[in-house]
């Protein structure tokens, strides 16, 4: 099991870590800044460094046991050793437009207050499926709705509640097909806005952005049919 250290802080950009396990799958540290590849979100990309050495990380994948993450490594690349003391980094500024798109997404989702179907977040873009039989009758409209709401500065945080308690509040789950994980006992939510100020709640594993107002301007771009009900939202930082 790696000690994930994103989720409590995801602005932090390097940790010393140890290593548990490393082969041709990747290399397993006790603890990591990496993010894996989940919830639409792709993997954190960087560096593990130790004496002697350094290897470039592609996208950081989740392992077999619960909260285990590899980070892969090329084909023949020289290993740290098992034990070996090593410097975990991430490529900041990909992961930092990652919990831009990731955050402004969530807004997308009040703004458009419909099922999702699906998403993805990119470092430029990102795209929320809603269902959604016809397309907005003004985009424009949703655009600035979405760029006030973004302007407005809500804080983001985050909380934590019991298996027992999502699953007697079922409407903070706004995606049809991708359900939170649980199992463990325990759900992550992240909250937009504060008490009565709150806008958005709903359970997510992703890293965000402190504020709204750090997401920057966005636009609207494509909405695309994909299929009978569903209809494709692009997303993109200005």
């Amino acid at each position: 099991m790696t000690e994930v250290l994103f989720r409590a802080d995801p602005y932090l950009r390097e940790t010393p870590a140890r290593v548990l396990r490393a082969g041709p799958e990747g290399i397993v540290l006790d603890r990591t800044v990496f993010y894996p590849t989940g919830g639409g979100q792709p993997g954190d990309t960087g560096v593990i460094a130790w004496e002697g050495g350094e290897i470039a990380i592609p996208a950081a994948v989740k392992g077999a046991a619960p909260d285990e993450v590899v980070h892969p490594v090329a084909e023949g690349a020289a290993l740290p050793p098992e034990g070996a003391e090593v410097v975990a980094r991430i490529d900041w500024e990909t992961r930092h437009r990652h919990m831009r798109v990731h955050t402004a997404l969530h807004l997308l989702s009040v703004v458009i207050p419909l099922p999702v179907t699906g998403g993805a977040i990119g470092t430029e873009k990102g795209r929320l499926d809603f269902d959604m039989p016809e397309a907005p009758e003004d985009k424009d409209a949703l655009e600035a709705e979405l760029n006030r709401l973004i302007a407005a500065d809500h804080p983001v945080s985050e909380e934590w509640i019991t298996d027992a308690e999502l699953e007697a509040n079922p409407g903070l789950v706004k995606t049809m097909a991708v359900k939170p994980p649980m199992g463990q006992g325990r759900v992550r939510l992240v909250r937009i806005g504060a008490g009565e100020g709150t806008i958005d709640l709903q359970p997510c594993g992703g890293t965000h952005v402190r504020s709204t107002a750090e997401i920057g301007e966005v636009r609207l771009g494509k909405v695309e049919k994909k299929g009978k009900q569903n209809r494709r939202v692009n997303l993109l930082l200005v």
